[in-house]
């Protein structure tokens, strides 16, 4: 099988590498004979082989566009992440999605849920990610954010959460504000040092790019062109979630994540997540993704775990 990618309108030193170190460590980790003349590369060898070497390719020019440049470490990390087969739903026109390019490597979704959850952020102002635990919701939410910021999409991001006690009573905590609340916010900050280098993540704390606050914070705010995201909402009041969906502001993009079995508000009070999934339901530009125990992507036992408790509940 033969092929031919073009990159055209990118320097091609950033995707050869160095004297084309790039393609000579791809020359060694694939058995297909490669030939770059210009902005063009020449792919000839076993069907499958071109077709998982062209999908790598494909991921370079995503991480010179997001990054900047291609190394032989992003090379190795991309090579290392295995293929999609052509059955699988998220191959695509032997294409497969990068939400995000980071310095551990690239965020893909990895399950038919999560490839539409992309699909409808893309296509969508504001989307309701609903599921149990697992599922990748914060996370692909929070690579969701950061590529826009990279892209020059938006210009800050937003990230809160309602701080709601899960089944605890933690009692009185010492500090300031800040770090009687950091605590809610401690999946968040993980997330967010998946996606940047230490760094550069400091320096967009500091700068306010990214704010991660919690859902008190959002009153009487209105934020313009800006990535939020509201996690952890099935503990969000109904008024909480109108106020926050409500600080959209112009060129701003919303995302809404939350697990409904994993309600930790007051027996009386209902959630703002599920009265948004009724009311909301037929707005356009509005969408919701639900997520399922097969969407799970922890450890294997997580969903058997989540399967075994759903049918305990039907008991």
């Amino acid at each position: 099988m033969k092929k031919k990618i073009s990159f055209a309108g990118i320097d091609s030193l950033s995707i050869l590498g160095p004297n084309d170190d790039n393609i000579k460590l791809l020359e060694s980790k694939f058995p297909v004979k490669i030939v770059v003349r210009g902005t063009d590369v020449m792919l000839d060898g076993d069907a499958s082989e071109v077709t998982r070497l062209s999908d790598i390719l494909q991921d370079m020019v995503v991480t010179v566009n997001q990054k900047g440049f291609v190394n032989s470490d992003d090379v190795n990390v991309l090579v290392n992440l295995g293929p999609t087969e052509p059955g699988d739903p998220l191959h695509t026109n032997g294409d497969k999605p990068v939400i995000l390019f980071t310095h551990k490597g690239a965020v893909k979704p990895r399950t038919p849920g999560q490839l539409r959850y992309h699909q409808l952020v893309q296509e969508n102002d504001i989307v309701f990610a609903i599921g149990p635990a697992g599922t990748g919701k914060t996370y692909q939410a929070v690579a969701s954010a950061v590529a826009s910021l990279k892209n020059r999409e938006v210009q800050r991001i937003i990230i809160t959460r309602p701080a709601v006690e899960a089944g605890e009573r933690l009692g009185f905590l010492p500090g300031d504000l800040k770090e009687k609340v950091d605590p809610y916010l401690t999946p968040l900050y993980d997330a967010l040092n998946e996606m940047l280098p230490a760094d550069k993540l400091k320096s967009f704390l500091d700068q306010r790019v990214i704010e991660v606050a919690p859902l008190a914070y959002m009153r009487g705010r209105t934020l313009h062109n800006a990535f939020m995201i509201l996690d952890e909402a099935q503990n969000c009041t109904r008024m909480q979630m109108k106020m926050f969906l409500t600080r959209l502001g112009v060129t701003s993009k919303a995302i809404v994540t939350g697990d409904i079995t994993q309600i930790d508000l007051p027996r009386d009070e209902l959630s703002g997540l599920i009265d948004a999934s009724r009311v909301l339901r037929t707005v356009d530009g509005i969408a919701f993704v639900y997520f399922h125990e097969e969407d799970v992507v922890r450890h294997k036992l997580v969903k058997d775990i989540i399967k075994a408790y759903s049918n305990g509940d039907k008991e």
